[in-house]
């Protein structure tokens, strides 16, 4: 992984990027340097809305210890049911300096956590790799994990290669209609599967020590979604054949109406224990050996 020097030169890449932002398959190319926002309405600074020890992340992230996790404000895609929409689309938070959020990672490392854990990431990559530089030249060791909706660029991606440890991306969609009708982003599919691969390439396979606390690799994260389980399969089967039967895989089950689903026919109810075990049913039939999965 890069050396405190070699974090700091990354960090002037990924600065110099902002001055057209192409961090996301948006490519909004808007000059942030100079205030000018795009979808996610990130500026050259970060909005941070919490940097605190979590226990709910899967069992190899979160431990016994928890992750040490900072949530970003902002977000490139527009799920209307996001169960995180005071931050992600709210802008819930404070504005943090590079070396203040690194301050905050070494708070966090002297706490215990496993690892800390930065949520949607990808507009604020020249941050985060900011904060890292500044904790490390001061003594901070522990992996980092990127925890991201997966709707990322290649040219983002690259700037973290040496700099992640952990790549923590959502698979949500394999169908057009449903990624544009659902978050906005009707090219979901294609470049989240080039985002996927370049995880991959870049830090392999999940890893855990002795303790099964995850060390490097990839987790892939799925949210089923009520009335969509036929999506479900289908992600399930590119998952499959992209990547083999090895491959972690947290199904998620935890779906309610947020934000601006409890208007939406469809999407206004929980996913029903029926629904889940469904989709259990078809990664045991696939022979995916690696799934966490919930109580609901």
């Amino acid at each position: 992984m890069l050396n405190a020097v070699e974090l700091r030169e990354r960090c002037r890449q990924a600065n110099e990027s902002l001055a057209a932002c192409n961090l996301c398959p948006r490519g909004c190319g808007v000059n942030r340097l100079e205030g000018v926002t795009g979808f996610c309405s990130a500026t050259a600074s970060a909005r941070v809305a919490a940097v605190s020890v979590h226990h709910g992340e899967e069992p190899p992230i979160s431990g016994t210890a928890g992750s040490g996790t900072i949530f970003y404000s902002g977000c490139n895609m527009e799920c209307f049911f996001c169960q995180n929409f005071p931050i992600s689309k709210l802008g819930v938070g404070r504005e943090m300096t590079t070396a203040e959020l690194g301050d905050g990672l070494l708070g966090l490392q002297k706490k215990g956590a496993h690892n800390v854990n930065f949520v949607t990431p990808t507009p604020h990559v020249a941050h985060l790799i900011g904060a890292l530089a500044h904790a490390r030249e001061n003594g901070f060791t522990l992996p980092v994990v990127y925890n991201t909706n997966g709707y990322d660029s290649r040219q983002g991606l690259a700037l973290l290669d040496g700099v992640v440890d952990l790549y923590l991306p959502d698979v949500k969609y394999r169908s057009a209609g449903l990624a544009e009708e659902a978050s906005g982003t009707p090219d979901y599919a294609g470049h989240n599967e080039a985002a996927v691969r370049e995880m991959v390439r870049q830090v392999g396979m999940l890893e855990t020590d002795d303790d099964g606390i995850a060390r490097r690799g990839v987790l892939i994260r799925h949210l089923v979604l009520p009335g969509h389980v036929d999506e479900t399969e289908r992600v399930l089967s590119f998952i499959r054949e992209a990547f083999g039967p090895e491959m972690p895989l947290s199904l998620m089950g935890q779906y309610f109406p947020a934000w601006k689903s409890h208007d939406r026919p469809g999407f206004d109810r929980k996913l029903t224990e029926e629904e889940y075990e469904r989709a259990i049913d078809f990664a045991e039939r696939l022979g995916l050996n690696n799934v966490f999965i919930q109580e609901l």
